[in-house]
């Protein structure tokens, strides 16, 4: 088995008396895609940031190996809308001064033809997928992506998962999400994290939706997302018109 590209040891984490994270053992591994899911306030955004050194745990280690490349899209994109910019702007400020390489990533997220558009006249799948190409312009090895598809309805965010297992399979990337949302996601992945403070089951898709700890959280009614998956993944449709966008 590849070794770990980041690996955690009793890591936990306190906001004053509250106990937000505690005794979380997890790794995610090269080319992988995991999903941290888990109800509100489960601590999910916490981990992702903890995981991706944007901040420092109470307790216990997280170890990355050497020369980790990282690229983070946050949960909330913060733009300034009586100010113009255009995508190819936004996605600069990622730290990318090689117009051939935006334009290339650009391509790869399927919204090539919107360099020059302004970012608040995107869709909101276009806007992720901005957020995605501006992460990918660090060439990463672990993407961190938190509620990619917050706001988007069940076919906006079939296609957008479809676009992520793309972006793995052409950048070998791994990939860690974090989603409260179980629509699409568990089928999009290779290995769940069930959260709620700490991490009450793991492993793939399938076999987490039968453990009683998932089901004691999210109930019994969830296989019907794995079908809504596999069906748009079959059939390769796409949600995503706005601007005349390309399908992936």
């Amino acid at each position: 088995m590849n070794a770990p590209l980041i690996e955690t040891r009793g890591l936990g984490h306190s906001d004053g008396p509250r106990h937000i994270l505690y005794d979380i053992e997890m790794a995610i591994r090269p080319g992988e895609i995991v999903t941290i899911v888990g109800p509100n306030g489960a601590g999910k955004t916490t981990l992702l940031r903890a995981l991706i050194g944007a901040m420092q745990p109470s307790r216990g280690t997280v170890w990355r190996k050497p020369g980790l490349r990282i690229g983070y899209t946050p949960q909330k994109l913060t733009i300034d809308r009586t100010m113009p910019l255009t995508v190819d702007r936004f996605i600069a400020l990622g730290g990318s001064g090689d117009p051939d390489a935006r334009a290339a990533a650009l391509a790869t997220v399927g919204i090539a033809n919107l360099g020059a558009a302004q970012v608040t006249d995107l869709s909101g799948g276009e806007l992720q997928r901005a957020a995605l190409a501006r992460a990918l312009l660090r060439q990463p090895d672990l993407l961190a992506l938190d509620e990619p598809t917050q706001g988007l309805d069940q076919l906006g965010e079939a296609a957008f998962y479809r676009l992520i297992e793309r972006v793995r399979r052409d950048t070998g990337a791994a990939i860690c999400m974090v989603s409260h949302d179980l629509h699409v996601v568990m089928s999009a992945s290779d290995r769940v994290i069930c959260l709620n403070g700490h991490v009450c089951c793991e492993g793939a898709p399938v076999q987490v939706t039968e453990m009683p700890e998932y089901r004691a959280l999210f109930g019994l009614g969830t296989q019907g997302a794995l079908a809504l998956y596999r069906h748009e993944h079959d059939h390769g449709h796409d949600h995503e018109h706005h601007h005349g966008e390309p399908q992936p």
